[in-house]
């Protein structure tokens, strides 16, 4: 038990914000994160080590993310994430205009060009570890990011 307190304490942080940049709600969040930790708590020994364990967090706490939402009949996108700043990008974020501008560009990304540019910048994750969410191979999640970059550039121009 101590040695799940050790994650719980190591990802709840991460795996909140990442479903309050989903959701943009809090509560929501909150409870999603939460649910998320307790199934993964119970289901803690199918854990088969295929990824890694935080993956395997985030993609429960999605899943659980997308449950709620059904229920609600909500979109997960519906509004505009903070921008991390990349060193491709950095010369684009010049002032506000221009950080407004991306920030619309971003939320009308068709998926999953959206999800897999958000996990890469504002999660911060491998292109092991975004294939891994979206049931995907590593190549996939890096030719997916390459082309949300593109696509990107190109309606910023």
């Amino acid at each position: 038990m101590e040695e799940f307190d050790a994650i719980y304490s190591e990802y709840y942080p991460k795996v909140y914000a990442y479903i309050f940049r989903l959701c943009k709600n809090a509560d929501l969040a909150e409870e999603v994160t939460q649910e998320a930790f307790c199934k993964a708590l119970r289901k803690i020994n199918s854990f088969r080590g295929e990824c890694k364990l935080s993956v395997w967090i985030y993609q429960i706490a999605k899943n659980e993310l997308c449950s709620q939402l059904k229920k609600q009949k909500r979109f997960i996108y519906d509004g505009l994430e903070d921008f991390v700043n990349e060193d491709s990008f950095e010369s684009m974020i010049e002032n506000k205009e221009l950080v407004t501008q991306l920030y619309q560009v971003i939320s009308l990304l068709e998926e999953p060009y959206r999800e897999v540019f958000r996990l890469r910048i504002f999660e911060e994750l491998s292109f092991k570890e975004i294939g891994s969410i979206c049931h995907k191979s590593e190549t996939w999640a890096r030719v997916t990011y390459h082309r949300s970059k593109l696509k990107i550039r190109e309606s910023m121009l």
